[in-house]
């Protein structure tokens, strides 16, 4: 049953529509002087497992399992996902520019689907990012970071300093839309990864804590 639902969720991914994207533009802001020349997403920082709960909905497959996410050097990060039972899916260890496959699970080992995961955990582990200009609304302080084509809007909490959300855009259009839930800077207790251009969706839950 698990492999018919991989094979399932291998060929839609395959055979994924393209619809193009709103232009993003942030709403109801001030721009504000830069307080700070660089800004950092720690909730993958640690060298303790990180652990969770996975749930990826692509189009009408859902897929649930266990995501483990370790960093292994100062810029290389390994991610294993296994079923629910343990069995593993997919390892692999990832850079901001480079993508090491050790294994895949023969159903999940199409072009489209290793693709589509190097990317989103390329962008969702990215640390470091050189601010452009600085917004604030009345709860967040909003950092723009350029970089080429791409760019990402950073929301960190006003009240607690905790990076809230991450939207990431590629010529102006709005591609990715990561959302956290924290108590503390370098662990997220859940996360929330939406697709704005794929009918996809990931969603992460703690199930143990980084000190």
């Amino acid at each position: 049953m698990r492999r018919l639902l991989l094979r399932n969720l291998a060929y839609s991914l395959t055979f994924i529509l393209f619809v193009s994207c709103r232009t993003y533009k942030l709403t109801n802001v001030q721009p504000i002087s830069a307080s700070t020349k660089n800004v950092e997403n720690l909730y993958f920082s640690s060298k303790e497992d990180y652990v969770y709960k996975c749930q990826m909905d692509i189009y009408q497959n859902h897929v649930s399992g266990i995501l483990i996410i370790k960093k292994i050097d100062a810029t290389i990060h390994r991610v294993v996902l296994t079923s629910d039972f343990g069995n593993k899916l997919i390892d692999f260890e990832i850079t901001e520019n480079n993508f090491k496959l050790n294994y895949v699970l023969p159903d999940l080992d199409k072009k489209i689907v290793i693709n589509f995961l190097k990317n989103d955990f390329q962008e969702l582990l990215r640390q470091s990012y050189h601010v452009s200009e600085s917004f604030e609304n009345e709860t967040d302080i909003i950092y723009l970071s350029n970089a080429g084509k791409k760019a990402y809007y950073l929301f960190y909490n006003k009240e607690n300093q905790l990076l809230k959300q991450i939207v990431y855009t590629k010529n102006n259009k709005e591609k990715i839309d990561f959302t956290f839930d924290a108590k503390k800077h370098i662990f997220a207790d859940s996360l929330n990864l939406q697709h704005k251009d794929f009918k996809i969706n990931i969603k992460l839950f703690q199930i143990t804590e980084t000190e």
